[in-house]
């Protein structure tokens, strides 16, 4: 029988290891716990920031379309995407996600 981790601890432990400048192990923790939580926007904002400070660009995105799944008017969370966007050299997807946060902000 295999125990199911505790939500709690693992998105602890990401924190942790986010706030110890080390994105990479914080985003397999954070992965974690975003299976375990699949609708908590703290959940998905902290794997969102780990992805993409760790340069998993592929990941980040799509924790951050998670976030403007879950909160269309979330300005943050497209402000991420256009950034990760950007440094996938997706221009014109990175444009359009600004233009809807800067809309968002006003």
């Amino acid at each position: 029988m295999t125990m199911q981790p505790d939500l709690y601890d693992v998105v602890t432990r990401g924190r942790m290891f986010l706030a110890a400048g080390d994105p990479t192990t914080a985003a397999g923790m954070l992965t974690q716990a975003a299976a375990l939580a699949p609708t908590d926007r703290a959940v998905h904002t902290d794997l969102a920031r780990a992805c993409f400070d760790s340069a998993q660009l592929g990941r980040a995105e799509t924790a951050f379309r998670t976030l403007v799944e879950l909160d269309p008017t979330d300005a943050w969370a497209r402000r991420g995407l256009a950034r990760t966007l950007r440094r996938l050299s997706r221009r014109d997807e990175a444009s359009a996600q600004d233009r809807i946060a800067d809309a968002l902000d006003a």
